[in-house]
C-alpha cells in the first residue's frame, strides 16, 4: 500500500470523530460570532411536534430565539441545528406545553430534560440557588475555621 504523505485521499482520517466533531466546532463557532451568543451548552438535542405546534397563528419561538435557529418553512417551524444553543428560550415562550423538546448537557455531565416553560423557570431557579449558596459557602466560614480563627469565643461558651 502506498502512503499518502500530503494526507489527501485519507477516508479513515476524514471519518475518525475527532476531525468531524472539531470540524464541526469550528463551523458552529463561525455561525454563531456574528450573533454574539455566548455557547453554554456543547450539546443537545431541540424538535417541534408539528402535530401540537400552533406556528401559523403565533410564529412566538421564532422571534424569541436569540441566534435565528427558528425558520417558518414549509408550512411548519423548521429548525437549524448547528445555530441553536439550546438556551431553552423557545421553550418558554411556547404556549403549547410538551411542543418544543430541549434536552441538552452541561459542562458538568448532566442532562437536562424541558418541554413546559415551567420545566425551564424551574431548572433555571435551581441553578440559580445552587450559585447562590456556592458563593454564600465561599465567604462564610465553617465553624472549624472560625473556632481556629478566635479560639477565646469557643471558650466563653
Amino acid at each position: 500500500m502506498s502512503q499518502n504523505k500530503g494526507g489527501e485521499g485519507d477516508v479513515f482520517g476524514l471519518l475518525s470523530e475527532g476531525s468531524v466533531d472539531s470540524e464541526r466546532r469550528k463551523n458552529r463557532e463561525a455561525l454563531l460570532a456574528p450573533t454574539g451568543v455566548k455557547e453554554v451548552f456543547q450539546e443537545g438535542v431541540i424538535s417541534i411536534n408539528s402535530y401540537t405546534c400552533v406556528g401559523v397563528q403565533c410564529k412566538a419561538c421564532i422571534k424569541v430565539c436569540p441566534t435565528n435557529a427558528l425558520y417558518w418553512g414549509s408550512g411548519r417551524i423548521e429548525i437549524i441545528e448547528d445555530l441553536c444553543v439550546y438556551c431553552g428560550a423557545c421553550v418558554l415562550i411556547c404556549q403549547v406545553d410538551d411542543c418544543i423538546k430541549l434536552e441538552r448537557k452541561r459542562d458538568n455531565g448532566r442532562i437536562e430534560k424541558v418541554s413546559k416553560p415551567i420545566d425551564v423557570l424551574l431548572l433555571q431557579k435551581k441553578v440559580n440557588t445552587n450559585k447562590r449558596v456556592q458563593r454564600v459557602r465561599s465567604v462564610v466560614l465553617k465553624p472549624q475555621d472560625y473556632y481556629a480563627q478566635y479560639p477565646e469565643t469557643r471558650q466563653k461558651k
